[in-house]
């Protein structure tokens, strides 16, 4: 079980005051679901996932990851107990190969797993394997990769922060597909996605709105649904709007 208790972060903003993004936050997440966390920008979703990462760092509360109390570790102390972050944009390295890439998620990965992670995402590893991560590669094919590698560590907690952004369509439908198969109903696992995107809504087993830095409303889709469809509504049609004009 992942349980963040009490949190509360503040930064400072423009004037030099003190702005407080999270304010005393309590939730939990159990093994074996996928969780949504949505609502209006700047609400805080982002800034949940990366607290929960160790990329922020809370002024007060705790968290616990299996009852341990993880608050204070690092990035790198997180990621070696379970916890992955996939990017809204993953970071591109050029001199890099995605075969590199995939051996820094996973040490020690042999080459079935790894050529299987890429084939659990559509990419043939003969042709993908050993090509640069670099501008090279397009927004959906890099979110394939950050997602190969999701699947190579084969993580307790995993975060996407919206898997969506930026990408065309099918490749949406591609990853929610991706993302039903391998972490819908996983005993071992739990399943984080900061999204908007309603079909990616539909397959979390609980969606969470949060505003102002607290949970505004918790619960199923169907329970949840009626209050957050014009807002999802809007985004996606912003996004398709966007994707219009999106090269892939």
């Amino acid at each position: 079980m992942l349980k963040l208790e009490n949190l509360c972060m503040t930064v400072n903003g423009d004037n030099g005051q003190g702005r407080e993004i999270i304010r005393g936050l309590n939730l939990e997440f159990e093994k074996g679901k996928i969780y949504a966390i949505t609502g209006p920008n700047g609400g805080g979703k982002t800034s949940i996932a990366k607290l929960v990462m160790g990329i922020f760092k809370p002024n007060s509360g705790h968290i616990y990851l299996n009852d341990e109390e993880i608050t204070n570790l690092s990035i790198s102390d997180r990621a070696h107990r379970g916890i992955t972050y996939a990017f809204q944009q993953p970071p591109r390295f050029k001199g890099l190969t995605i075969e590199d890439l995939i051996k820094i998620a996973r040490p020690g990965i042999d080459q079935l797993a790894l050529r299987g992670a890429m084939r659990d995402v559509g990419l043939c590893p003969e042709d993908y394997l050993m090509r640069d991560v670099g501008p090279g590669l397009s927004g959906g094919e890099m979110k394939r990769v950050e997602i190969a590698q999701v699947l190579a560590r084969n993580a307790k907690v995993t975060i996407f922060d919206e898997p969506e952004a930026g990408v065309d369509l099918w490749t949406i439908q591609k990853l929610i597909g991706i993302l039903y198969n391998k972490f819908k109903d996983n005993p071992e696992s739990i399943t984080i996605i900061i999204t908007h995107n309603e079909n990616i809504l539909r397959i979390c087993d609980e969606i969470m709105v949060i505003q102002n830095g607290l949970v505004q409303a918790r619960g199923t889709r169907e329970e949840i649904w009626h209050l957050i469809k014009d807002d999802v509504e809007c985004k996606m049609k912003e996004q398709c709007g966007e994707l219009l004009t999106y090269e892939i």
